[in-house]
């Protein structure tokens, strides 16, 4: 079958796509013929060995599966041959792989497997994001920074259908249309690389669109946009860190204590291993708000298996808007 493989870690063009044997079962495994995998910005920096988690080689990155589970291992209790299904773990970026039972979901029949390999990193994480983490409420603003992007994106859609005002902060023009159509209500354009005042005119338009000060941020870049975002916040406000596709920042914290704000960590991949009947009910109000249309997930960019390295690249040169899918149909 056909994989694409990381043997050590290094820049994306060293990874390759090979034939490898395809997976033999085990007990409390299942195999699923995946149909096809979502990837995103963690899984660039997996395969360059800069992600917090390095998984032992060789494998494939792409955390979001969508398929049909083909064979069933000793053990396996609630699934099935021929099952549709949404598997998160790792090895996506290959026809078959194995997961466990407690890496499965089932795959609504309403959802296409596309769609499906949109869904579990994306609305898994902002959805723990805005209601356990930040406790987002009805009425208050959100900026969104990034907000193209696959996360981006779907961090829209949830606080709407929160009932949110959400500001979307994007580097493009082409971006920000985008954002309008699925939802922002206000838009800032932000440049690539911003001085001091550059800095200092983007916190003016947070404050301008928010009316005073942003109830919560929701961070997926870092670097040069976190600390005027922060100036921007509300009393009261708070911080959500998310990802740092523009590098780590150094936040100055004394502006924590002038605005009696939080800056708060989501690690979605850590809360759905230890917090598995918390994300199960997180997963059954994301598919209940699918299936009334309060949000409405979709693929942006669809790649072949054999240009994988395509994918990935559009995620690092940070030129992907929406969801990046690579189909294995």
């Amino acid at each position: 079958m056909k994989a694409f493989i990381c043997n050590e870690f290094g820049p994306l063009e060293t990874h390759t796509l090979q034939e490898i044997a395809e997976p033999e079962i085990i007990p409390s495994h299942v195999i699923v013929d995946i149909k096809a995998t979502g990837i995103a910005f963690p899984d660039v920096l997996m395969v360059k060995g800069e992600y917090q988690f390095k998984p032992p080689f060789p494998f494939s990155p792409g955390g979001e599966v969508s398929g049909i589970i083909t064979e069933v291992g000793e053990g396996v209790s609630n699934y099935k041959e021929g099952d549709r299904v949404i598997a998160f773990g790792r090895d996506g970026l290959r026809e078959k792989a194995l997961f466990t039972e407690q890496q499965l979901m089932p795959l609504p029949e309403s959802m296409d497997y596309k769609t499906a390999a949109t869904f579990p990193l994306n609305y898994g994480t902002n959805y723990h994001g805005l209601k356990q983490r930040a406790e987002l409420k009805a009425g208050e603003s959100i900026l969104i920074l990034g907000a193209a992007g696959g996360l981006g994106i779907s961090a829209i859609h949830i606080a709407k259908a929160m009932g949110a005002k959400v500001i979307a902060a994007a580097s493009s023009e082409e971006k920000l249309e985008l954002c309008k159509k699925e939802g922002a209500d206000e838009t800032i354009l932000y440049e690539r690389d911003m001085d001091r005042d550059m800095q200092r005119a983007f916190s003016d338009k947070i404050k301008e669109a928010s009316g005073g000060g942003v109830n919560v941020v929701y961070d997926i870049v870092g670097g040069c946009y976190a600390e005027p975002s922060l100036r921007a916040i509300a009393r009261h406000g708070r911080y959500l860190v998310v990802g740092f596709t523009a590098g780590i920042p150094k936040m100055p914290l004394n502006l924590t204590l002038l605005k009696e704000c939080q800056i708060i960590g989501v690690f979605w991949g850590q809360f759905q291993g230890l917090e598995p009947e918390e994300n199960a009910q997180n997963f059954k109000e994301l598919f209940e708000l699918y299936a009334t249309g309060k949000i409405q997930p979709f693929a942006t960019d669809i790649y072949t298996i054999e240009d994988s390295v395509k994918a990935l690249k559009s995620l690092e040169d940070r030129k992907a808007m929406g969801k990046v899918v690579v189909s294995m149909e």
